[in-house]
């Protein structure tokens, strides 16, 4: 019987009785950065995982050459007013930050129309709000790791300096801060002077907005840290397989090992883009669609590499130093297939690094990277219950994974303690 071992603890605190949540043994599916800062907060909370990984290492999907931007104050999803027209105008452009092909796909087409709907003022405005509530959690729970000696990854805090070509996207950007403390608003000579190895874009700029206190870090060496972290309790498991779902009764489902049922409690969904063909026997059909990225990463001297992490907004592009190196971040396509790199849109990611950063070269000898991002059509991740009294999802994130990691890691700990057994 499930939760069947799980009985609640009384502890004696001061004369008084305080029942404790109960430790449970949870299956977290997926090792990303979403399914090791789960593992992460539950062992952290007393819990027993498991954490099942079909790749022979953690953090090689999705998570291997992210951004490297800890972005908390800016979480804008993609689906906002005047996208789907400007996508159009991107169409027409060898350097769009956006493309799209088409396939004779059910799932893309409706993801595509939920997105559209996504696509309004006010959706975006609520959307922002959840994401931002979800970043700065994650915000608070990173500093905490790290004090508590979670380290190895290359984290600082430079800030972010989000500059606009546009005048009027700039203006609709500035007119939405809400705490010029957090977010400052910049002309293009001050934002020369926030992050000089931009200064030749002041000419061309509109203007930037700068939040001092967002961070850089290494994703894929954040994920070893965490690996690293967790295998120092006796209570974490990691093991290498594939893993399916499959009904356990009236309103429970099981975890499947290369076919073989597992014993836990809980079992948390966080694999990514796998996800959906892993809940779709469930009856669960997931709104996620793989937005397919590229990143160089770039070798140079410190002395010419940016020390703020920089979005070039109207390309769609972020810069981030991480130690001696430069990831540099870029472009959605929208229909590809898998991760498989393009040569093309790399070629195009490099000759506007080249053109915006040319110090920071060369680019000709850059490691290259593709993945595929698992969205939802709002942008705003899936962090929560099933119809399954014994099965959580935390998947969704797209391109802001490592980001809202802590925070959709935080949630998932707390739905679990709240679980009745």
């Amino acid at each position: 019987m499930l939760f069947a071992h799980a009985s609640p603890v009384l502890t004696i605190r001061k004369g008084l009785a305080v029942f404790m949540p109960a430790k449970r043994t949870i299956t977290v599916v997926g090792g990303g950065v979403i399914g090791l800062t789960t593992a992460y907060a539950l062992i952290q909370a007393g819990h027993g995982v498991t954490l099942v990984e079909r790749e022979d290492h953690v953090g090689e999907q999705a998570s291997f050459g992210n951004g490297g931007q800890l972005s908390y104050r800016y979480v804008r999803p993609l689906a906002d007013a005047g996208v789907p027209q400007e996508a159009l105008s991107w169409m027409f452009r060898a350097e769009s930050p956006i493309s799209l092909k088409l396939r004779l796909d059910w799932h893309q087409w409706r993801w595509l129309a939920d997105f559209l709907l996504a696509c309004n003022a006010r959706t975006n405005r609520n959307n922002t709000a959840r994401l931002l509530k979800l970043a700065l959690r994650g915000q608070q729970a990173l500093n905490q790791w790290r004090q508590e000696g979670l380290d190895d990854f290359l984290w600082r805090q430079p800030g972010k300096l989000v500059v606009y070509r546009n005048a009027h996207k700039f203006s609709k950007a500035a007119k939405a801060v809400s705490n010029p403390q957090q977010e400052q608003v910049l002309s293009p000579a001050e934002c020369a002077r926030v992050e000089p190895a931009f200064a030749g874009l002041a000419p061309v700029l509109a203007g930037g907005i700068f939040s001092p206190d967002d961070e850089v870090a290494d994703c894929y060496l954040f994920c070893q840290s965490l690996l690293k972290g967790l295998q120092k309790s006796k209570d974490f498991h990691h093991v290498k397989g594939n893993a399916t779902l499959e009904e356990n009764g009236a309103d429970r489902c099981r975890v499947l090992l290369d076919g073989i049922p597992q014993q836990t409690d809980v079992v948390v969904l966080a694999a990514g883009l796998s996800s959906r063909a892993m809940a779709y026997p469930l009856g669960i059909n997931l709104p996620l669609y793989g937005l397919k990225g590229y990143s160089l990463t770039v070798g140079a001297d410190p002395a010419v590499l940016p020390d703020v992490s920089v979005t070039d907004y109207d390309n769609r592009v972020v810069y981030a130093r991480l130690g001696q190196r430069l990831r540099i971040a870029a472009m959605v396509d929208i229909g590809a297939l898998d991760a498989t790199l393009d040569p093309r849109r790399i070629a195009s990611l490099k000759r506007l690094a080249q053109e915006t950063l040319p110090a920071a070269g060369p680019y000709s000898s850059a490691a290259t990277w593709a993945g595929m991002r698992p969205a939802t059509p709002t942008g705003v991740p899936l962090v929560g219950q099933t119809q399954w009294r014994n099965l959580l999802l935390n998947v969704g994130h797209g391109a802001l994974g490592f980001t809202l990691s802590g925070g959709s890691a935080l949630t998932i700990r707390d739905l679990v303690e709240g679980m009745q057994p």
